[in-house]
């Protein structure tokens, strides 16, 4: 091994996924310096398949930090969604339940293109493939980010540390068990997703509730379809051959005057737990939590990213404020700010996943209870508001204290 490196900033962030970066970005644009260390080459942090969909909130955010240009040129815009169920399709419509706003469906991948773009034309310092990535001096005054890269060690002392590295990274379980609490829900069921080089189903994102299980249609482009089956957790995707996959499709999203669904080469396919789970502090220290660092959502709610985003505004927000003027009121009041809107967003997740999916512990009561609930939702204008004004993303909260 090669000599120790030390460098010096004021924000480290461990994690070069959307949160770490675009955190990297806002405060590039306050004038605070930052670093963010990422275990993942490029290529690969570039092209990891994960949800597309953004709330109004996330857009705005990102056109005005300067990232909108090809989002807004390349991007689906959806005024509403559809749910199906015994043969019949629903549809919400978002724009006149709240007040105009919509969604777009930009996939992750392509918003971490733009923010890695933006971030190496600005200067900006990303180090990709590091190795044995390690966080120490959380408590104290000057923490620090230690990693190997090309044979050498590294150090990077900071003022805070942002932890961006999602639910498997290094940074949550750095802080003690006596220190945090976390909130866990695993769901008896887990979506089997593909990618494919075919027509979209629906033009807009279509949830489906059938006897055999829940389905989902969305896509990535006018030529490119994201389609997701209901399975077991413990599913094996050798069980599952091309064929099957779009023969099971077809029956479980299937309504009235609806178009054979149009097959073509499935890109990528796998299966996804769904999980509910949150941090709680999301700060210990100088250690700030953020993203799926800190919290997990099931993606029903098409919340996971969008919330990586509101933390990354709170957090923002409260950087800013400090070298501003000092005042830590805002880096104090982080945790509690985030966790508002993290467990409103849980809240909805979990109540559109146990709407529409079979569960193996449902007992007939809940199937019929289920089948009402489904029926309100689709035939009151205050149920669909509700649904909606969730879907688009709530407001963000104003102020930086609790």
């Amino acid at each position: 091994m090669l000599g120790m490196t030390t460098r010096r900033t004021q924000v480290g962030i461990v994690g070069a996924g959307p949160s770490g970066l675009l955190l990297s970005h806002l405060l590039a644009r306050q004038g605070i310096d930052s670093i963010v260390v990422e275990n993942r080459g490029r290529d690969y942090v570039e092209e990891r398949v994960r949800a597309g969909v953004l709330e109004q909130g996330t857009i705005d955010t990102l056109a005005e930090a300067g990232l909108g240009e090809r989002m807004m040129a390349e991007g689906l815009f959806h005024d509403g969604i559809e749910i199906r169920f015994d043969g019949q399709a629903h549809r919400i419509d978002f724009p006149s339940l709240t007040g105009g706003k919509r969604i777009m469906v930009y996939g992750q991948n392509e918003v971490v293109k733009d923010l890695i773009d933006a971030r190496l034309e600005a200067g900006g310092a990303i180090v990709f493939d590091v190795d044995d990535t390690a966080i120490e001096g959380i408590d104290g005054e000057s923490p620090t980010i230690r990693y190997g890269k090309d044979g050498a060690e590294h150090a990077i002392a900071c003022d805070y540390i942002a932890g961006c590295d999602g639910f498997h990274g290094i940074c949550r379980p750095s802080i003690s068990e006596a220190a945090l609490t976390g909130y866990d829900r695993v769901y008896p069921f887990a979506w089997l997703g593909v990618l494919a080089d075919s027509r979209p189903p629906s033009r807009e994102v279509a949830y489906c509730h059938s006897e055999r299980g829940f389905a989902l249609l969305s896509l990535r482009s006018p030529t490119v379809s994201r389609l997701y089956i209901q399975v077991a957790p413990d599913e094996d995707i050798a069980n599952w051959p091309d064929q099957r996959f779009w023969d099971e499709l077809q029956r479980r999203t299937a309504v009235e005057g609806a178009a054979p669904i149009e097959t073509g080469p499935i890109l990528h396919k796998g299966i996804t737990p769904m999980r509910s789970f949150v941090a709680e502090p999301m700060r210990n220290g100088r250690l700030f939590l953020a993203g799926d660092a800190a919290h997990i959502v099931p993606p029903t709610g098409a919340k996971g990213m969008n919330l990586a985003v509101a933390d990354i505004r709170f957090l923002t927000e409260a950087l800013a404020a400090f070298y501003r003027t000092g005042d830590t009121a805002g880096l104090d009041g982080y945790s509690a700010r985030a966790l508002r809107r993290v467990w409103k967003a849980q809240r909805f997740s979990w109540w559109m996943t146990t709407m529409l999916h079979l569960s193996p512990d449902d007992s007939p009561f809940d199937r019929r209870r289920q089948r009402a609930e489904l029926d309100y939702v689709t035939g009151s204008e205050a149920a669909m508001r509700t649904i909606a004004e969730n879907y688009v993303g709530l407001p963000f909260e104003t102020g930086l204290t609790p």
